[in-house]
């Protein structure tokens, strides 16, 4: 039976796992700098395509992680990798931010208005009708409907706010049409991040803090999984799950070596 002593390489959620909001997770700077110290692979994954990594690292700084932007893999950039291996130089009307344009300007797409190949959508703080109209539109006209994550809301200091699921779901109920989800609870996006860091599934790790997103995706690409109680699940939202995880710790500050408070998931749990 695989155990934590096995694994070679790690992928690691952000929110919840790494950082709250913008303040660290006691413990994940230390296990950041144990993998950079030991030469261990690592890549932090979020479903959030709104920022590029370059973005994404300045943040994690000013939270005082050290996080280069080749360490951290986006749900935008796994859509981009995977619309280049289906259709490589191809075309794409995208709603959606400098997060996903720039990694589809980088995979070789063409953003255009006229007679896309793929209508892209992705989180955006400016969904408007119109652009929403002419996707339903490119869609009703063959374009193939593809969306970065399947999150229907998203966390703002002044609580939720409608995000890349709930304008699919409008897309969807005008065309008749269900789009492709790349990201999380996809493991295509895992499987992508293991292409990106030379990293095979029997030796790497996923630590993250749902079961519904992280540690579905993570048995499904045939990951070791780790739950963190640092984020949105405790104990009993397990029980509501046919599956489990591997481990279940309270934080990442568990994972560190030499720390006297590991946790594998109990007899029952």
């Amino acid at each position: 039976m695989r155990t934590r002593a096995d694994i070679e390489c790690w992928l690691t959620d952000m929110d919840g796992v790494l950082v709250h909001e913008s303040r660290p997770i006691p413990g994940a700077a230390e296990l950041l700098a144990q993998w950079r110290d030991t030469g261990v692979p690592f890549l932090v994954l979020t479903n959030n395509p709104i920022f590029t990594p370059r973005d994404l690292s300045a943040r994690l700084a000013r939270s005082g992680l050290d996080v280069p932007e080749d360490r951290i893999w986006t749900s935008a950039l796994a859509t981009a990798d995977f619309l280049r291996s289906q259709l490589p130089g191809g075309t794409a009307y995208v709603i959606g931010e400098a997060g996903l344009t720039t990694a589809l300007h980088e995979a070789g797409f063409i953003m255009t208005e006229t007679q896309p190949d793929y209508v892209v959508v992705g989180e955006t703080r400016q969904y408007s009708f119109e652009a929403i109209t002419k996707a339903i539109r490119f869609i009703n006209a063959g374009a193939r409907f593809i969306i970065t994550n399947p999150d229907a809301t998203g966390p703002t200091p002044y609580g939720v706010v409608p995000a890349t699921g709930s304008f699919a779901a409008l897309i969807t109920k005008a065309t008749g049409k269900e789009p492709y989800v790349v990201g999380k609870p996809n493991p295509m996006m895992f499987r992508s991040a293991l292409n990106r860091i030379g990293a095979h599934s029997e030796t790497t790790g996923m630590i993250g803090d749902r079961m519904d997103t992280d540690v579905v995706a993570g048995i499904e690409a045939g990951l070791h999984t780790v739950l963190v109680l640092t984020g949105i699940s405790d104990r009993a939202e397990i029980e509501k799950y046919p599956f489990r995880p591997d481990e279940v710790v309270d934080s990442v500050a568990d994972l560190v070596v030499g720390d006297p408070l590991e946790s594998e998931l109990p007899e029952g749990v």
